[in-house]
C-alpha cells in the first residue's frame, strides 16, 4: 500500500529533510491524488525524472501545511468526483499560493474553476484516444508536434470565458484540452498513460522547465531494493507464497528466492487447480516442479469452485465466491506448510481498480473486486509488487532472472474463467471455456501474433443464437473473442487482428465445439471498456 502525507508535522518534516539528505536534494514536489486509475503512473513518471515527489492526501493537507512544506510544484491528477456536482476534497486556497500547479483532467477542472472559468457537463464526451492540437507556443509542449495522440476520460468540459485563461490546446470535441491562468496549468487527457504520446516530455517540461527544478536523483536499482526490503521481512521464516505461473507472481517468487538466497524448506509455492487454463499447470510444473528452493503443491479446488458458484450468475458474485475458496486454499497451505507470511503477486492495478491504494480521503472508483485484495488472512501478507504496474514488474522480473517465457505470457485473471463465462459456472461451461481458450491462444502463436498482443481471451456468453451443423438447424452459444494491445493494463488499444485469423480460429472454435454456434470479436478499447468483460 502506497502511504500518503496527511499532516505536516515535526515528525513529518524530520524525515522529510533526512530523504532530502540522502537523495541530495533540496527540492520536492507534491501530488495529490484525486482518485483516478492512473495515479500511480503519474508518480512513476515522476520518479523516473528522478525528482523527489511526496503523495500528499487531498482530504487533510491544508494550505498551511504547503507553506511550511514549500514545494516547487504541485502535480493535482483525474478522478472521478466532478467539481460542479461532487467537488473533491481539496483545500483550494493551496492554488493561491504561487507555486506551479500542473492539474491533470478533473485537476485541470478545479484549477479552471478556480481561475473563474466555468466547468460543465460536456455535451460530447470523451473516451479513448483523441488528437489534441497544440494552440500557441507554450513551454508546458517544448519540444512536442503541433498534434499528438492523447489518451482522454473525462464528462466535464472547461469554458475558457475567464479573460485571463489562456488556451494552450484543443481535441476534436474540447475547444479547451489544455490552459494555464498564471502559475496554474493544466491538460484535460492524461500523460501519465503510455497510450498518449510525448507525456514523458509533458512532464519533464512542467518539473525541469515551469518548476526549474534541477536535482535528479539516479535511480536505485529497484529490483535489488525489493529484494533486501522482503529479506528484512522474512529472515529466518518461512512464506506461502499463491503461484499461477503469470509475470507477478512468479516475479514475487524470484524476489523471495534472491531474499532467501536459494535456503530450501522456506518456501512453498501452491498452484490451486480448476478455473485455470488448460496449459497452466504444465507450464507452473515445469518452471518450478523441480527446483530446489521452492517446494510446489498442486491443489485441485475444481470441486470447491463449482460448489460455491453454483446458482450465482452475477459477476460480481462470482468473483466473490471464488475468493472464498482462493483465501480457504491459502489459508490450509499456510498451516500445513507452518507458514509465517502469505505471499501474493498484487499489483497496483489491482488495488487501484479495487478500491485501494492510497491511503486517502478521495474517492476512488471500484472498477471490479480483485481476487488478491483484501483477504484479510490470518498472516501478514507479502505483496512486494503493489507499487508496480505490469510493465514494472516485468522489468524487475528481468532483472532477477525470471524466464523470458514467464514474463510475456498473456496476464490471466485471479477468478480464472469465472470471469470469463457469463450466468452460472457450470462443469459444461468450464470445458468449453478451456477448449475455446486453448484454440484462440494456439492460433495466436501459430500466426505469430501472441508476442504482440497483449493479452486474449473468449467469453462464454448467455446469448444462444440459431445455427446450422450438418443438414439440421439447431441453437448454440455465442462466443466473444477479444484482443488488447497495452504496457500495463490501466489503459488498452482493442488489437486490429487480420481478418483471415480471426476467420480461422472462429472456424476451429465452431467445428471442435459443437455447443458453440457463432464467434464475435470486440472492438472497444479501455476507457471505456475493461480488459475484462466480467
Amino acid at each position: 500500500m502506497i502511504q500518503t502525507l496527511s499532516k505536516v508535522t515535526d515528525e513529518a518534516i524530520a524525515q522529510i529533510v533526512e530523504e532530502m539528505r540522502v537523495r541530495r536534494t533540496t527540492e520536492v514536489f507534491l501530488l495529490f491524488p484525486m482518485g483516478s486509475q492512473f495515479d500511480h503512473l503519474i508518480k512513476q513518471k515522476l520518479d523516473k525524472l528522478g525528482v523527489f515527489c511526496l503523495v500528499a492526501d487531498p482530504a487533510t493537507v491544508r494550505v498551511e501545511d504547503i507553506r511550511r512544506l514549500r514545494p516547487i510544484g504541485i502535480i493535482i491528477s483525474g478522478g472521478p468526483a466532478s467539481v460542479h456536482s461532487e467537488p473533491p476534497p481539496f483545500d483550494t486556497a493551496i492554488l493561491g499560493l504561487g507555486i506551479p500547479v500542473f492539474g491533470i483532467c478533473l485537476g485541470f477542472q478545479m484549477i479552471s474553476k478556480f481561475a473563474g472559468c466555468t466547468v460543465e457537463p460536456a455535451e460530447e464526451r470523451e473516451f479513448g484516444p483523441h488528437v489534441f492540437s497544440r494552440i500557441g507556443n507554450s513551454p508546458l509542449f517544448r519540444d512536442c508536434p503541433q498534434s499528438f495522440r492523447v489518451i482522454q476520460s473525462h464528462g466535464d468540459a472547461v469554458i475558457a470565458d475567464h479573460s485571463g485563461f489562456e488556451v494552450l490546446g484543443s481535441t476534436e470535441n474540447a475547444p479547451v484540452a489544455a490552459g494555464r491562468f498564471r502559475h496554474l496549468s493544466g491538460v484535460q487527457f492524461h500523460p501519465e498513460v503510455e497510450d498518449t504520446q510525448h507525456g514523458d516530455v509533458i512532464f519533464d517540461n512542467f518539473c525541469f522547465g515551469t518548476c526549474r527544478a534541477k536535482d535528479r536523483f539516479p535511480a536505485e536499482n529497484l529490483a535489488l531494493l525489493k529484494v533486501e526490503q522482503v529479506r528484512k521481512q522474512i529472515e529466518g521464516k518461512k512464506v506461502l507464497l499463491a503461484l499461477s505461473g503469470g509475470s507477478d507472481s512468479s516475479t514475487v517468487a524470484y524476489i523471495l528466492k534472491h531474499a532467501i538466497k536459494e535456503e530450501a524448506g522456506r518456501v512453498r509455492a501452491v498452484y490451486i487447480k480448476g478455473i485455470d487454463r488448460p496449459d497452466d499447470e504444465r507450464f507452473v510444473g515445469e518452471c518450478f516442479g523441480t527446483v530446489l528452493w521452492l517446494e510446489l503443491v498442486v491443489v485441485d479446488a475444481t470441486d470447491r469452485f463449482l460448489a460455491v458458484l453454483a446458482g450465482k450468475t452475477a459477476m460480481k458474485e462470482k468473483r466473490r465466491a471464488m475468493k472464498s475458496v482462493y483465501r480457504e486454499v491459502l489459508e490450509e497451505q499456510a498451516v500445513d506448510f507452518g507458514a509465517h507470511f502469505i505471499a501474493q503477486g498484487t499489483l497496483y492495478t489491482d488495488l487501484s481498480e479495487s478500491g485501494q491504494g492510497y491511503v486517502s480521503g478521495a474517492r476512488k472508483a471500484t472498477i471490479k473486486e480483485h481476487h488478491n485484495t483484501v483477504n484479510n488472512f490470518s498472516l501478514p501478507e507479502l505483496i512486494p509488487l503493489s507499487d508496480c504496474v505490469k510493465d514494472g514488474c516485468r522489468n524487475i522480473g528481468r532483472a532477477l532472472g525470471v524466464p523470458e517465457d514467464l514474463l510475456v505470457r498473456h496476464p490471466f485473471p485471479g477468478p480464472g474463467l469465472v470471469v470469463r463465462i457469463e450466468g452460472e459456472v457450470t462443469a459444461d461451461k468450464l470445458r468449453i471455456a478451456r477448449k475455446v481458450d486453448d484454440i484462440y491462444l494456439a492460433g495466436l502463436r501459430k500466426w505469430d501474433l501472441y508476442k504482440t498482443v497483449w493479452q486474449a481471451g473468449g467469453v462464454i456468453t448467455s446469448t444462444v443464437t440459431t445455427c446450422t451443423k450438418g443438414d439440421d438447424a439447431t441453437s448454440g452459444i455465442l462466443v466473444v473473442l477479444w484482443a488488447v494491445w497495452s504496457v500495463n493494463g490501466f489503459t488498452a488499444r482493442w488489437a486490429e487482428l487480420p481478418p483471415d485469423f480471426i476467420r480461422e480460429v472462429s472456424t476451429q472454435i465452431t467445428d471442435q465445439i459443437r455447443e458453440v454456434g457463432a464467434v464475435a470479436y470486440r472492438v472497444s478499447d479501455k476507457p471505456p471498456s475493461t480488459l475484462e468483460m466480467g
